[in-house]
């Protein structure tokens, strides 16, 4: 019997290398599956499309991806070329010479890995043999009329097929591993058991199917995790074959993974079964070269919105601009799911205090959630249209007074200045004037809703009458529609929009990850989250102040509803009471967070998942010492010793407190010292914690 390989991993350069040099890359095939792969529909779309560049890094021309093909997608986001490996060439032959159509090519994103994309129609004929396959395999039946159920047979029948016609081809090596992402993958993965590929098999889930749907029936699911009947659940819910699909998934899998720990809580009781290891998701991180160029964006982005500002509430434009912060959700419409209803109700609780405490912070809160809409608003363009007259107008009465000026001073004179606007000029201004006279209020939404009587936003917003009167310190605008830069209202794109913002607001009940405040994090700018997301859940583990670094973190699992909504309605009350000072140091910090959720220290956990995956599928090959999944000790953010803009810390006993307050705690912060501070618990990554033989890990090893 071959001498077990063991299975470590060093590194070099920030990029993973095997410690054993017996068993290079080349023998080993990585095929990760995905019904996302090219075909943007969630959040696994991001997940797969940034992780690719570490993963190529690593495996090389040995990392190959698997999805559906679409030709829209394919024919703007793949570059087609031949198979480098010729038995992958062998196998994709033999599939065609059957009639289904497979596609390879380069996708055109970092890293620039394969993808092979199956075309579903063209073997949809196969559906009803494989549908009683699948059956034979699982006793699992699919309803004829569930099309999405459907499709995921086609595509998991053709990846254990792909994968069968493959392994066939080699007597030993090389070595494949394949990791299917969620339940429209994962019967490519049952198959592939019940056929007994050599394949080490990961299932990784996102999100549970069923923990989403009972979440969305607002559903009180964390306190009862362990009281819910599950396949009576699923059967009330119409989605039992699809349950049924996803826990086979999870049973059947060498390795599972969830993205977050509360996903994994979630798991065991859903699925039945604890995950081996938990993969965080995380974003390619592009650090600029100058320091604080993102604050620049910031500015720069800030002046779009407040463009729009200015066209949207002109007539009732009786607000600073300059004291105007900028708050926004974003994400699927899932008004409970995502947060949204406590968000409006905290909207509501601070609109009272900033006008208990004459306050004069103005709060704009944006809702960037994609509904049914038929066009814009009238009076939203109407808004847009007036604001570009009344431009124009300044523009061409200040061109006719700076030559009357310019000819004055040609002279030597100094000119009157109440001679020098004329009559004419007076009239074009009063009719501008006259021209931002409004008889109704700014509108709520920015489109016409279609059915937007029974929309849960806007009838929440009747409730509470946040109307965007004058005397609402707190305005709602409604933007029912993805962000575009072509747009004719707010012509930005999602990221310069975030860029241009104050606050990420994402109060989420279920998130599994949540990407929307791991963006506005990479791009410097704060948000807020639950210890029921993810990304919550993983701040509170690695950063000692989370809110001095501008993550404020709502506890919804250990709370009731209105203690957690009287807690969000304080974070942003105490964010709207930070001088501007503070924000900027706020935002340099938050920024510096990045580094936390950059795939070069994150991609450690997919490596370990495949290395458990190889040790259980060829013990005989590979042995992997007993040890936990890799941990992050060292990997932590301390509490920072100057000047947290918190607001558990920096609220005052009274809304108005002392400019000498801002100027002595702004004499204790120094940005380098601490950003070099916060540099040092970021380093380079370590070892997966899987040691030689003979070799002893020494006290504090694994620290930095």
């Amino acid at each position: 019997m071959p001498l077990a390989r063991s299975l470590s991993m060093t590194s070099l350069n920030g990029l993973p290398q095997w410690e054993d040099e017996d068993l290079p890359v080349e023998d080993l095939l990585l095929f990760e599956v995905s019904w996302e792969v090219t075909n943007k529909v969630g959040g696994i779309y991001t997940v797969i499309q940034t992780k690719a560049k570490i993963t190529a890094d690593e495996w090389g021309e040995n990392y190959f991806l698997i999805g559906p093909y679409f030709e829209h997608n394919v024919k703007t986001q793949v570059e087609a070329c031949e198979p480098p490996n010729p038995a992958i060439k062998k196998a994709m032959d033999t599939m065609k010479s059957q009639g289904c159509q497979v596609y390879f090519g380069r996708w055109l994103i970092e890293g620039s890995p394969y993808v092979l994309l199956f075309d579903i129609g063209s073997a949809a004929w196969n559906l009803d043999r494989w549908k009683g396959e699948f059956w034979d395999a699982t006793n699992i039946g699919i309803p004829f009329h569930d099309r999405e159920a459907n499709d995921a047979i086609i595509f998991g029948s053709l990846t254990a097929w792909f994968l069968k016609e493959l392994s066939c081809q080699f007597d030993d090596k090389p070595y494949v591993v394949a990791h299917f992402h969620e339940w429209q993958a994962g019967v490519g993965l049952i198959l592939s058991r019940s056929q007994k590929l050599p394949v080490a098999t990961i299932f990784t889930t996102h999100a549970t199917l069923l923990g989403r749907y009972l979440c969305a029936a607002n559903i009180d699911f964390y306190n009862n995790l362990d009281q819910f009947d599950i396949d009576k659940e699923a059967g009330e819910r119409q989605i039992y074959h699809r349950y049924c699909m996803e826990r086979a998934s999870v049973h059947c899998a060498h390795v599972f993974t969830t993205v977050s720990q509360i996903t994994a809580i979630e798991a065991e009781h859903m699925l039945k079964r604890n995950p081996d290891v938990v993969t965080p998701n995380g974003l390619n991180i592009k650090k600029f070269s100058a320091m604080h160029e993102f604050q620049n964006l910031h500015s720069m982005y800030k002046a779009r919105i407040q463009e729009f500002i200015r066209g949207h509430f002109y007539g009732h434009l009786d607000f600073s601009l300059e004291n105007t912060l900028f708050f926004f959700i974003a994400g699927r419409y899932e008004f409970s799911n995502k947060g949204a209803d406590m968000f409006l109700e905290a909207l509501s609780r601070l609109n009272f205090l900033l006008r208990v405490h004459k306050n004069d912070v103005t709060v704009v809160v944006f809702f960037i959630m994609p509904a049914k809409t038929n066009n814009f608003n009238v009076e939203t363009l109407k808004g847009q249209a007036v604001r570009k007259q009344l431009w124009d107008t300044a523009q061409s009465v200040k061109e006719k007074f700076g030559k009357k000026l310019y000819n004055a001073l040609l002279k030597g004179e100094i000119p009157d200045l109440n001679k020098i606007l004329d009559r004419d000029d007076i009239t074009i201004m009063k009719r501008a004037i006259f021209s931002t006279q409004r008889h109704c209020l700014p509108p709520v939404t920015t489109h016409n809703m279609i059915d937007d009587g029974n929309d849960p936003i806007l009838n929440t917003i009747r409730r509470i009458g946040l109307f965007n009167n004058r005397t609402d310190r707190v305005k709602v605008i409604v933007h029912p529609e993805f962000l575009s830069s072509t747009s004719p209202l707010l012509p930005l794109d999602y990221e310069e929009f975030v860029r241009g913002c104050h606050l990420g607001v994402f109060p989420s009940y279920y998130e599994p990850w949540g990407y929307t405040p791991a963006e506005c994090t990479v791009m410097g700018i704060p948000s807020v989250t639950t210890n029921l997301s993810g990304f919550g859940c993983f701040m509170q583990e690695h950063v000692a102040d989370p809110a001095a670094y501008g993550i404020y973190i709502v506890d919804r699992r250990f709370r009731s509803p209105d203690e957690s909504c009287n807690q969000l309605t304080q974070f942003l009350y105490g964010f709207c009471q930070q001088s501007r000072r503070q924000r900027i140091i706020q935002r340099n910090r938050t920024e510096r967070l990045s580094d936390l959720l950059d795939w070069r220290y994150l991609g450690r956990y997919y490596m370990h998942a495949r290395h458990l995956a190889l040790s259980r599928t060829f013990p005989n090959k590979f042995e992997m010492e007993p040890c936990a999944p890799p941990k992050t000790e060292g990997f932590r953010f301390p509490r920072p010793s100057s000047v947290p803009p918190s607001p558990s810390v920096s609220q005052h006993s009274s809304p108005h407190h002392s400019e000498g307050e801002d100027e002595d705690e702004d004499e204790r912060y120094d940005e380098d010292e601490e950003a070099e501070r916060d540099r040092q618990n970021i380093k380079s990554p370590f070892s997966l914690g899987v040691l030689p033989q003979g070799k002893k890990k020494q006290h504090g090893e694994y620290r930095n």
